[in-house]
């Protein structure tokens, strides 16, 4: 899948993502780069709203899972479970977040079982980045539900 493909797929499936004018900037097989401007996620504060930097992490925590599971021939349908958020500085102008599985997620244990019990959980981690600096971190464990569940 192209950058292009994935962002339409994103604004035509999850639509919160055209509103907030979510871009793909980079996929790669490790990691996938998501960027957002100020305009259609400022605060009161002239900054990023945290519920927007937050949900842009997690779609490209989550985008990272649905490229991967879809390469690998398991199409699934991906859900988080919970996440952490921690925000380290404003973003006083566009930002990208990256996700990326953390070093002590397996992937292979993950797909093992998502292919003998039909849903497995994996954590993902994405960075936000504003200006070079990083400006917030999650943490979001993830559920995948394979063909038989979705």
């Amino acid at each position: 899948m192209t950058p292009a493909e994935l962002e339409t797929y994103l604004h035509d499936h999850i639509p919160l993502s055209r509103a907030m004018a979510v871009r793909v900037v980079a996929i790669a097989d490790t990691s996938v780069t998501l960027g957002a401007p100020l305009a259609p996620n400022i605060n009161h504060r002239d900054t990023v709203f945290g519920g927007s930097a937050s949900a842009v992490a997690i779609l490209s925590a989550w985008c990272l899972l649905h490229l991967r599971l879809t390469a690998a021939g398991r199409p699934s349908r991906v859900v988080i479970q919970r996440n952490t958020m921690d925000y380290l500085a404003p973003i006083a102008g566009d930002f990208t977040a990256r996700s990326a599985l953390p070093p002590d997620a397996d992937w292979d244990r993950f797909s093992r079982l998502l292919a003998r019990r039909g849903v497995a959980r994996i954590s993902v981690d994405a960075e936000l980045d504003y200006e070079g600096a990083v400006a917030g971190r999650l943490s979001g464990d993830f559920v995948a539900f394979g063909n038989q569940r979705l």
